[in-house]
């Protein structure tokens, strides 16, 4: 690959110096005095500016001789977790409605204390809590179809019905007998060459995909539960794996427009502006002039760009393709250089190095 893709010199130095995630996907550090690569992540040591060189990706870092950080590992996809949970979670997908004790994670060889670490720092919850609102989750999904309660309640591992009542009421706010009326949020963390994104959908569309290290996440995940009041629960359904496929061979360059249903909601004025984006074709850009001359409003173009930036669904409504009137790539939720990348993977001129279809949330 060409070096013009790469980010000024100075400004992988400062990412790379800071291990700002944002760059992830965007650049490959290999250090000349040890012979190896990193990720602008990587915990270890960081050498003098002048002994390393950058490059865009893995294999370009590869062809020239260096191998890669045993302690980054940039082989694999950003935001892959560890052999053992990557190995539990995939249990937990397996069988929902499983009941976790302390003693069953024993007898896999795994410490309690370090499964509630790392689920309280990557997902916010401890593996206990994950794993009931999983049993919860599903018990919604029955009751919806009009499974008896008491059959669900057991099923999902619930030793009392009166215990079930109590967890349903707790996490949709409404008698138990009314559950089955409420509407479920299904959220999921999916990986991608640029970091890991948060999807969720309900039962009818998408309704967010997002990075998750915007710091405008926590806000967009509260307008999603304005916009669709309801309850969130931590696991795929249909939509969320399709949209999975689709982002594969979207990062693969094999896909160049999105079938998953949208589920959008918003003002008028954002809900005219975000559908008018769905028009501007892969491949191509628009201004936020164009956009609102596209929507009849030419005088709206500060607006409009208040809208494009409260987009909930990256790269799916294509925010990333307005550009400022003189050529700039104005802002992006997402990193300005996520916004590059992703301009230059659809002009054909760069792929995603690495994608899995392991999904952690």
């Amino acid at each position: 690959m060409s070096v013009h893709h790469l980010p000024p010199q100075e400004e992988m130095i400062r990412a790379f110096t800071s291990r700002d995630a944002e760059y992830e996907g965007i650049f490959i550090t290999a250090v000349l005095t040890t012979g190896i690569f990193c990720r602008p992540t990587c915990p270890a040591r960081k050498p003098l500016p002048k002994n390393v060189r950058f490059f865009q990706s893995v294999k370009d870092a590869l062809d020239h001789g260096f191998r890669p950080c045993k302690r980054c590992r940039p082989l694999e996809p950003v935001g892959r977790a560890q052999e053992w949970i990557t190995q539990l979670l995939s249990d937990l997908d397996q069988d929902p409605l499983r009941r976790w004790r302390d003693q069953d994670l024993r007898d896999r060889g795994l410490d309690p204390d370090r499964v509630r670490r790392w689920f309280q720092k990557h997902l916010g919850m401890t593996f206990q809590a994950y794993s009931r609102s999983r049993r919860l989750g599903h018990a919604l999904g029955q009751m919806k179809q009009g499974k008896a309660m008491t059959k669900t309640a057991f099923d999902a591992g619930f030793e009392s019905l009166s215990g079930f009542r109590e967890a349903i009421e707790r996490i949709t706010g409404v008698r138990a007998g009314k559950a089955s009326d409420t509407k479920v949020i299904y959220l999921h963390r999916l990986e991608t060459p640029l970091g890991p994104m948060l999807a969720g959908a309900t039962d009818l569309g998408l309704v967010l995909l997002e990075f998750i290290d915007r710091p405008m996440l926590p806000t967009q995940l509260e307008r999603v539960q304005k916009r669709f009041p309801g309850v969130f629960v931590p696991t795929p359904n249909s939509l969320i794996d399709m949209l999975s496929g689709e982002l594969k061979n979207y990062f693969q360059g094999t896909l160049t427009e999105f079938s998953v249903p949208l589920d959008i909601r918003g003002t008028e004025f954002q809900e005219r502006t975000w559908r008018a984006l769905l028009d501007v074709s892969y491949g191509k850009t628009a201004s936020y002039l164009d956009l609102a001359r596209t929507i009849g409003d030419s005088k709206a173009v500060r607006a409009v760009a208040r809208a494009n930036g409260d987009n909930r669904m990256a790269i799916v409504i294509p925010c990333h393709r307005i550009i400022g009137s003189d050529g700039s790539l104005t802002g992006y939720g997402g990193g300005l250089h996520r916004k590059k990348f992703l301009l230059e993977l659809e002009a054909g001129s760069r792929t995603g190095d690495l994608f899995t279809d392991r999904c952690l949330m």
